[in-house]
C-alpha cells in the first residue's frame, strides 16, 4: 500500500472514532448518567492518545537523530557543537510522550 492510502485510512479511522465519541457523549448527557460509556470512552481515549504520542515521539526522535548524524557526517568538526542541542531536543521530545503517559494513567484512574 502506498503511503497516501495508509494515511487516508488512518485519518478516516480517527475521524470515525471521534464522531462516535461525540455521539456517545450526547447520548449519555441526555440520559443523565453514563457510567459505563464514560469509562469506555476514557479507556479508549487514553489508549489512542498514548499510541499517537508514542508514534509521534518515535518519528520525531528518528528525524532528529538522522539530521544530526547527516550534519556530523558532512562536518565532523561540528560534532561537539551538535551533540548537546541534539540531546536536549531528544529529551524534550521524550518529555511530551511521558506527559501523555502520565495523563493516560490519570484517565485510567478515573475508571
Amino acid at each position: 500500500m502506498t503511503r497516501k492510502i495508509v494515511l487516508s485510512l488512518l485519518l478516516s479511522v480517527i475521524v470515525c472514532l471521534g464522531i462516535a465519541a461525540v455521539a456517545m457523549a450526547e447520548e449519555t448527557a441526555a440520559a443523565g448518567g453514563g457510567g459505563e460509556w464514560k469509562d469506555w470512552g476514557l479507556a479508549i481515549g487514553s489508549g489512542i492518545g498514548l499510541a499517537l504520542a508514542a508514534l509521534g515521539g518515535a518519528l520525531g526522535q528518528g528525524r532528529v537523530a538522522s539530521a544530526a548524524l547527516e550534519g556530523i557526517a558532512r562536518n565532523p568538526g561540528a560534532a561537539d557543537r551538535m551533540f548537546v542541542p541534539m540531546i536536549i531536543g531528544l529529551a524534550l521530545i521524550e518529555s511530551l510522550v511521558l506527559y501523555t503517559f502520565i495523563i493516560a494513567i490519570f484517565l485510567q484512574g478515573k475508571i
